[in-house]
């Protein structure tokens, strides 16, 4: 069964940086394509990063320039670099196996003024 684990949330003070990583099982992610998907309490989850199998990427405009999406295909690891970090950006990000879709966990990440 395809899984997904996400790892490296935690709280940070604006203006700083976290990488997050999703590591799978059942499925090598080298050859799906891959994103990042947020969700704030109270609102809807947004996608703000997608890596195809050919390296293509696309980011949200709010994230556009501060975050970057990548992957490590010996590891068999998606990556969601982020910088600049803003309060706005305090959510739970998921990683999501668009090809078999396939939602990770969560990690939540909160961003102190």
């Amino acid at each position: 069964q395809v899984q997904l684990v996400e790892s490296g949330g935690r709280l940070v003070q604006a203006g700083g940086s976290l990488r997050f990583s999703c590591t799978a099982s059942g499925s090598t992610l080298s050859i799906n394509p891959m994103a990042w998907h947020r969700q704030a309490t109270g609102k809807q989850r947004e996608k703000v990063a997608v890596l195809t199998s050919g390296g293509t990427t696309n980011y949200a405009e709010s994230v556009k320039d501060r975050y970057t999406i990548s992957r490590d295909n010996a590891k068999n690891t998606v990556y969601l670099q982020m910088n600049s970090l803003k309060p706005e950006d305090t959510a739970v990000y998921y990683c999501r196996d668009i090809r078999n879709g396939v939602w990770g966990p969560g990690t939540q990440v909160t961003v102190s003024s």
